[in-house]
């Protein structure tokens, strides 16, 4: 069994145009993504899926490797499954997807979400978590919530803030979802073929899709947080962390 990354990258983000190159401190924020990946002692190769000439020259700068894709994928998961077919991967080869705007994804939380199917090899999708305790962090509807059940199976994932603390219990857990996914090759190429859901149309969360279609997805809970950025306003809160 292999462990593939593939980074799904597209410069035209309708929230932030061009934000795969934008520079963090000497480093354009696809390659600062692409490096942290390496990083990861349980992943074999990484990619980077684009439908970008200039991403493409960006990462093929550092030595790094580079699928081209169609240009109008539905979904940064669409563009994962289509790198990996081209990779003509095995059925249970485990592909992990990283957003290409998580400049500071930490290997360490990456090698959690690997050894989540290392132990359980019939296992098709996984994703993180990680605890959250401030308020105005727990509120943000940017910020996507989940809860699971006993055996840290997702129940659901929403941008609300569940679930919601009716009689303000002390020490209500809440957890952060983090946009990182791995899946067995066999489950991602039916993923993408899964009808669309309501609930995934109602919150714009894809994963939605498999809970919606009766498929599980574990949640490793991981002490790593892993910011993104969304939007300009988040450049000089990132460079900051540097």
């Amino acid at each position: 069994m292999k462990v593939i990354a593939i980074i799904p990258s597209r410069f035209g983000s309708k929230r932030f145009p061009g934000k795969a190159l934008i520079d963090i401190q000497g480093k354009t924020m696809i390659q600062r993504v692409y490096e942290q990946v390496q990083k990861s002692t349980l992943i074999d190769a990484v990619y980077v899926a684009t439908d970008s000439d200039a991403i493409r020259t960006s990462i093929q700068t550092i030595g790094g490797n580079v699928i081209m894709t169609v240009e109008k994928c539905s979904s940064g998961t669409d563009r994962v499954a289509e790198a990996a077919r081209s990779l003509k991967l095995e059925q249970n080869d485990v592909v992990v997807n990283i957003q290409g705007d998580q400049p500071f994804v930490q290997p360490e939380c990456l090698n959690d979400l690997v050894q989540a199917f290392l132990k359980t090899p019939e296992l098709t999708m996984g994703t993180l978590a990680y605890g959250m305790t401030d308020e105005k962090e727990i509120n943000n509807p940017n910020n996507v919530k989940v809860i699971v059940d006993r055996n840290n199976f997702a129940i659901y994932f929403s941008r609300a803030t569940i679930p919601f603390n009716r009689d303000n219990v002390l020490n209500t857990q809440y957890y952060k979802h983090i946009g990182i996914y791995a899946y067995s090759n066999s489950f991602l190429q039916d993923f993408t073929n899964l009808p669309y859901s309501v609930l995934e149309n109602t919150e714009k969360l894809e994963q939605l899709r498999a809970i919606e279609g009766g498929h599980k997805i574990q949640v490793t809970i991981t002490n790593h947080d892993s910011p993104s950025v969304d939007d300009p306003a988040d450049v000089a809160e990132i460079t900051a962390l540097l």
